[in-house]
């Protein structure tokens, strides 16, 4: 293992500077915002605290997004009738929301982050994974970030670049206090963010008609409902490499079904529901989606409550982006302190904002979207893999994660496996940028995700396990 720090803060390999920078404040309780300075060093048992019912909220409000709006507007784009792809939304959010909601169960577990935890699969490979994790954060800011600063600006009159410039500013912030911050404002803000969107839904409902036909019919439709569903789960399994992130202080006796079901439940939930807005206003909605909210709200105080609404679900999100950054940059073995690399992500996040703001948005923003995510089934089935041989391993005894990154095995095999699958899926692609030949002949179906979580077990399984029966190497 290349990163044994991550595991165990008694390592003679770095000195106690290098160690300062992983380790640092934590916070103490429910409330406590002073900046915590912990970066991927596991939350010892004796700091944790909270319930699992904080899951709910932290994972609820960061997807109440206009992105989540956009994307959901895809289905009658794609020319399908409200209920065919109301239903390929739901299958697609709720498949991509049962890998996260396992993974962060892990939090409460082991006290470590999602990307740091991957060191016992991965090993000194690490840094592929965490160098995707974090261009990926930088990548959702942008996401995100669009609509946010474009709200932002349209709510007081300024330029997009200074709105943006705001919104990146006040979610590095946020992201650089941490892990308490991030939970407190996710609380509040999902009671404030549904009823926004609650007010913007009865206001659409009054002035925007769904698809009753499909416009497109055989292959075609197939292709579609397909392509629907993967830009689903693209979202919801996004949050994957981010889960155990925002449990880690949790303690280890929390009940693991109830953080599972929560978390579930938090990502189901607003992202159906946002979704589901878009398909439902895709007439109304257009690329510059604050324009629409406007529009839509009829200008006056109503207008500037619902722009105020999306530029703050804008930063609950990035605010995570920019967290789970910090820590996958440091897992990488980047030394910097955790704070200073979520104000960093979010800096990055700034100018991708501008880039796709200057063209075609619409096609820049699928692009984006779902090749940031290509990546995410194969670490999950990798990661997912070497946890369960590890638990049938340790026969029920509890996660000792010094004892667990003491184990010899080989770093090739996870690598290995996850190049496979990401070079597997290629040809199932779907994008403006490319469509692979597979992809074509399916009329559009976008297949890379599932193709890729396939054969990352298929190549990972046998690798695991014979390396297992040899006892490393």
């Amino acid at each position: 293992m290349s990163l044994p720090h991550v595991f165990d803060g008694s390592s003679q390999q770095h000195t106690t500077t290098e160690r300062s920078v992983f380790d640092g404040r934590m916070p103490s309780a429910p409330g406590d915002l002073r900046m915590e300075a912990r970066g991927i060093t596991p939350v010892p048992e004796s700091h944790r605290y909270g319930g699992p019912g904080r899951l709910f909220t932290v994972w609820f409000a960061p997807n109440l997004t206009m992105t989540g709006v956009f994307t959901g507007t895809l289905g009658a784009v794609l020319g399908l009738d409200f209920a065919t792809a109301l239903a390929a939304v739901v299958f697609g959010t709720l498949l991509g929301a049962v890998p996260a909601a396992w993974l962060g169960t892990w939090g409460s577990r082991t006290g470590a982050g999602q990307l740091p935890l991957s060191t016992l699969a991965f090993g000194k490979a690490v840094a592929l994974p965490g160098i995707l994790q974090w261009l990926s954060s930088v990548a959702w800011d942008a996401l995100i970030g669009l609509f946010g600063g474009d709200a932002l600006a349209r709510l007081l009159g300024w330029p997009f670049w200074i709105g943006v410039l705001v919104m990146m500013a006040g979610q590095g912030l946020v992201g650089a206090l941490g892990y308490e911050a991030i939970h407190r404002l996710q609380k509040v803000m999902s009671f404030a963010l549904a009823v926004a969107f609650a007010v913007l839904a009865v206001k659409l409902l009054d002035g925007a008609e769904p698809v009753t036909t499909s416009g497109v019919h055989g292959l075609d439709r197939f292709g579609a409902i397909v392509l629907t569903s993967t830009v689903a789960l693209s979202l919801s399994l996004s949050w994957a490499p981010y889960a155990s992130d925002f449990s880690r202080y949790l303690p280890r006796e929390t009940s693991r079904p109830r953080m599972f079901w929560y978390t579930l439940l938090g990502i189901g939930l607003s992202f159906v529901a946002v979704q589901s807005l878009g398909l439902w206003g895709a007439s109304v909605f257009t690329d510059q989606t604050a324009k629409g909210v406007d529009e839509l709200l009829g200008g006056g105080a109503l207008s500037a409550f619902g722009l105020l609404a999306v530029a703050l679900a804008a930063l609950c999100s990035n605010a995570m982006n920019d967290y789970s950054g910090s820590l996958a940059l440091q897992t990488v073995g980047v030394r910097v302190p955790r704070p200073f690399a979520a104000v960093l992500a979010a800096a990055l996040g700034f100018p991708l904002v501008l880039w796709m703001h200057a063209a075609d948005t619409a096609a820049r923003f699928q692009n984006v979207l779902l090749f940031v995510g290509y990546w995410i089934p194969g670490f999950v089935a990798v990661v997912a893999v070497d946890w369960l041989v590890r638990a049938r391993e340790r026969g029920g005894a509890p996660v000792d994660l010094s004892a667990e990154a003491a184990r010899p095995q080989p770093w090739w095999p996870a690598p290995l496996a996850f190049l496979v699958a990401f070079a597997a899926a290629v040809p199932f692609m779907n994008t403006s940028l490319y469509v692979g030949p597979v992809a074509e002949a399916l009329h559009g179906a976008d297949l890379a995700y599932y193709v890729a979580f396939l054969v990352a077990l298929l190549a990972y399984v046998p690798l695991r396990l014979r390396s297992r029966r040899r006892g490393g190497a």
